[in-house]
């Protein structure tokens, strides 16, 4: 555990990071008030929707302030765990996902929440889609609640389908091949449009979280049952030269420079023709005053695949309270009304249902009969890809990991930015993709070795 935190140390000290506090109620230092909350968050729309829907909890708890501060993802990332991990109480409440939640839990970093859900009437747990309830649990115990979920599809223009003279399979149960994808790709690329967007930033949030969903189908995997790394194997090298290959002959200009956020700037203005990415991306796409243009012109498709059936990823952007927090009862009041039921009918009245954050509960896509109707392109794959994903199976071959985008172990946010790097830099043409992955190799061997030795 040491070892851990001196990583992650290094890690916040070498990101050089900066907090912006983002102008709400409770503004002056952090902590500074013991009523006031204050919330660590990933900058993202979701995110922003809740701060500029946040005057609707303070009118339902008067004299308790709200302080938000908002991070770009690798740095909420680095902060929120250092400050976790020693006991920091700058932060009552914490951003993190299905990745640190079962990890924190077991090593005494967050709150248990079983009480509070318990005591909160109205407020239904059994209400969250399963894969997610368990992903966010530690023996039996929810540690943080979903905010929203995600799986992964292929979104494609419907226009320039049907210009290019090709035609998508529409039988329900139909999950495209990735070879299929990429022809696709180099057919509809132009001058000035990419057939495919796919992230290549550096960042294991970012450029692996697709990837890793090719390398599982490909029949690849980080290590083996006996943590032996299998980042040389043929099947990885198969797929990361795909991935590569596939950007190179279709995908976007700067590539290895183009994250989520990018790749839904080029999507969303019609300079690309399909993207493969997070379920949630419709909550921006899909909505009418974003990209009027856009209504009615996107199809959605299953997570593509080679081998592995059910190749999308599983993740949720959750909330939590660290052990040392100041103010756990208010942070408690603040959790559960951006993550209730009540919460996501006020966004969808309040923004419009397009802003409705998908994913978390069942009952968002049984009891809002306004957000069905307005989803149904995209509403029943989002679910039936969350129900489907495979975190505690997520490779063709055993494994000693859960995780499907990533590798559930502590030292992967380092392993997996050092990782990343390598393959942002073959994608770059920087460097070859054997050369990407024999230095991968090394590096996965060093954290493999850790866990044959316990």
């Amino acid at each position: 555990m040491v070892k851990v935190l001196k990583r992650w140390a290094a890690l916040t000290a070498v990101a050089g990071l900066t907090l912006t506090a983002v102008g709400c109620s409770g503004a002056g230092s952090l902590g500074a008030s013991d009523n006031q909350v204050t919330i660590a968050l990933v900058s993202n729309s979701q995110m922003t929707d809740a701060q500029q829907l946040s005057s609707d909890f303070e009118k339902k708890n008067p004299g308790t302030k709200l302080k938000f501060v908002t991070l770009s993802e690798n740095q909420a990332r680095a902060k929120i765990t250092m400050s976790a991990a020693m006991g920091g109480s700058e932060f009552d409440v914490v951003m993190i996902s299905n990745f640190e939640t079962p990890q924190w839990a077991r090593d005494g970093w967050l709150v248990n929440l079983s009480d509070y859900i318990e005591n909160t009437p109205g407020y239904d747990p059994d209400d969250f889609i399963p894969s997610l309830r368990e992903s966010l649990s530690y023996e039996g115990d929810m540690y943080s609640v979903p905010f929203y979920g995600e799986s992964s599809f292929l979104m494609y223009r419907k226009d320039l389908f049907e210009q290019a003279g090709i035609e998508v399979n529409q039988d329900p149960n139909y999950q495209p091949q990735w070879q299929e994808v990429a022809d696709w790709a180099r057919k509809l690329k132009t001058d000035d449009r990419a057939g495919i967007c796919l992230r290549g930033k550096p960042g294991w949030g970012e450029v692996l979280a697709p990837l890793d969903t090719v390398i599982n189908t490909f029949g690849g995997r980080w290590f083996d049952e006996q943590w032996n790394a299998r980042l040389d194997s043929p099947e990885v090298k198969e797929a990361v030269n795909f991935y590569v290959d596939t950007l190179n002959s279709a995908g976007e200009l700067g590539a290895s420079s183009t994250g989520f956020q990018e790749c839904a700037n080029l999507f969303g203005q019609g300079q690309t023709a399909m993207w493969y990415d997070a379920t949630s991306a419709v909550s921006v796409l899909e909505d009418p005053k974003s990209y009027p243009e856009l209504q009615g012109k996107i199809g959605y498709l299953p997570a593509p695949i080679v081998v592995k059936p059910n190749s999308g990823w599983l993740y949720t952007w959750s909330l939590g309270i660290p052990k040392g927090a100041k103010n756990p009862d208010g942070a408690w009041k603040f959790i559960s009304w951006m993550t209730s039921k009540e919460y996501l009918r006020m966004v969808g009245e309040k923004l419009g249902w397009a802003r409705v954050p998908p994913g978390s509960r069942t009952s968002t896509y049984t009891e809002l009969p306004e957000y069905e109707a307005i989803s149904k392109a995209y509403g029943p794959l989002t679910l039936q890809s969350i129900r489907n994903a495979t975190p505690n199976d997520p490779t063709v071959k055993p494994v000693p990991y859960t995780g499907v985008q990533f590798v559930g172990i502590p030292e992967f946010q380092d392993l997996g930015t050092r990782v990343s790097q390598q393959i942002s830099a073959a994608i770059a043409g920087q460097k070859s993709v054997e050369d990407a992955l024999a230095q991968s190799q090394e590096y996965a061997e060093v954290v493999g070795r850790t866990y044959q030795e316990k």
